[in-house]
């Protein structure tokens, strides 16, 4: 029975797998993603993990600043 389980089975996946390899691939615009390296993101204010308020120039240096977002898991 296993046998003829995966001998059915084998051929789907191998179609199902080959239809999604054949879909065309746009590429993809990153000018439209956010703000772009060296362009100054807007002002903000936001509260840490701990309450406490950021704003753009509170984070800001002498050789400017790097934000990254990071999704939590409890999100």
């Amino acid at each position: 029975m296993k046998q003829l389980l995966l001998a059915w089975f084998a051929p789907v996946l191998l179609l199902a797998f080959q239809a999604h390899a054949q879909q065309p691939r746009f590429p993809i615009d990153i000018s439209a993603l956010g703000p772009q390296v060296g362009e100054t993101v807007p002002d903000f204010s936001l509260p840490d993990q701990d309450g406490r308020v950021w704003t753009r120039d509170s984070i800001m240096g002498p050789n400017g600043a790097l934000l990254l977002f990071h999704r939590s898991a409890d999100w």
